[in-house]
């Protein structure tokens, strides 16, 4: 039995809710998920059924209150390096173009920040330089993740697949109470600044023009038409040798007028010249 009462009508009032505030069309088979994740949010207002609690969001929800709701129904997986060709390609197209030329890369979707600080860590490795000419801005939907992704602080279990050498050059390792932890080096938070973001929301916190937008993983919690205007907005704000880094079940066929394929699930604005890079 479960402990507060749910019905299939509060599910479909939390995904109506959820693609309103926030774009993510939530799928059928997202019934327990949806539940398991606001149990806690449910026990805390000291409520017995999920309506009850959407019934009180929406007659006198708080700004924190409508945020607790998204934090709680956004996936949040993520590592270090982790489709790991992306950042090959991006080393190759920040090294093409060299110093001192300053560029700047979106990391829309960061979450926890290992994608953020990997950026820089690329960003580092390609003019083989703790201070590049790199600007990183990270963002992202759920607050409490920006949380730890500022912080720069990790379990040792979340650095252990990097090689000896990366873990020895951008991480400091914990002692005393921080032990079994490590924290990036402040070389490399100088290079990413972090800032909430929805992207259903008429301004960003970032303009262009951009080098390289990472946006991987977030796509596919939006509707065909949802994931072609946003991709209508950030395809201008790249440089004409811009890329666009996806995730690796994402495709954008529907948008081929918008952006086109030069790599594996990397795409360039369709106005530029940009051939890419050997897969």
């Amino acid at each position: 039995m479960s402990e507060f009462a749910y019905t299939d009508r509060d599910f479909d009032r939390i995904r109506a809710l959820i693609r309103q505030r926030a774009g993510i069309a939530l799928a059928d088979g997202k019934r327990d998920m949806a539940y398991s994740r606001l149990a806690r949010l449910l026990r805390k207002a000291h409520l017995r059924s999920v309506n009850d609690y959407l019934d009180q969001l929406e007659r006198q929800g708080t700004t924190d209150d409508w945020q607790d709701f998204i934090n709680a129904l956004t996936t949040n997986l993520t590592s270090f390096f982790r489709e790991s060709h992306h950042f090959d390609m991006l080393r190759e197209l920040l090294r093409r173009k060299g110093a001192p030329a300053q560029q700047r890369i979106w990391c829309a979707g960061a979450s926890t920040g290992e994608e953020a600080w990997t950026l820089a860590i690329t960003a580092c490795e390609a003019f083989d330089s703790l201070q590049p000419p790199v600007e990183i801005i990270a963002t992202d939907i759920d607050t409490a993740c920006l949380q730890t992704a500022r912080r720069a602080v990790y379990p040792l279990t979340r650095i252990e697949g990097l090689s000896e050498a990366r873990k020895r050059r951008y991480f400091q390792r914990g002692t005393g109470n921080n032990m079994g932890s490590a924290r990036v080096i402040p070389s490399l938070q100088k290079l990413v600044s972090f800032a909430p973001s929805n992207l259903l929301d008429r301004q960003w916190p970032v303009q262009g023009p951009l080098d390289a937008i990472f946006c991987r993983n977030v796509m596919i919690y939006f509707d065909k038409t949802t994931q072609r205007r946003l991709l209508e907005r950030m395809a201008p704000m790249l440089r004409p040798d811009g890329l666009f880094f996806a995730g690796h079940s994402e495709s954008f066929f529907h948008a081929a007028d918008v952006v086109r394929a030069c790599g594996r699930t990397v795409y360039a604005p369709v106005r530029s010249r940009h051939v890419g890079f050997a897969a």
